[in-house]
């Protein structure tokens, strides 16, 4: 069994493919701003961890969406649904957490097939 780990480090890998799968997790970079502004900077860092792992938003089979409270939903969902491509929708749960920084408003664990 090869598990490839793109960026590995003590704590996690930036990535890690098996059997053509990708498995990875993102939180947004701009952490003082509001959730539309962080799930648009976290999926565009999506696409690039996709390019990486020589992939794209098509080949997205589930993300786990971990959002910091209720109330963020719908601001959500607005930037999420204008990004994905029409019929290519993942599997998709969303759970409402306490995320690590205070200052996080979403965190997204993903899987997608890779060529």
């Amino acid at each position: 069994m090869t598990v490839q780990r793109i960026n590995p480090g003590k704590r996690m890998s930036d990535i890690c493919i098996h059997n053509q799968t990708a498995y990875w997790a993102e939180v947004p970079e701009n952490l003082q701003a509001d959730i539309e502004a962080q799930t648009q900077n976290l999926l565009s860092l999506a696409e690039g961890t996709l390019a990486d792992a020589g992939s794209n938003k098509a080949a997205l089979i589930s993300a786990t969406i971990y959002l910091k409270d209720r109330s963020l939903f719908d601001g959500f969902n607005k930037i999420w649904d204008a990004w994905l491509l029409e019929g290519q929708a993942p599997v998709r749960a969303c759970i409402i957490a306490e995320l690590v920084n205070p200052d996080m408003l979403v965190e997204i664990v993903f899987t997608a097939a890779v060529a």
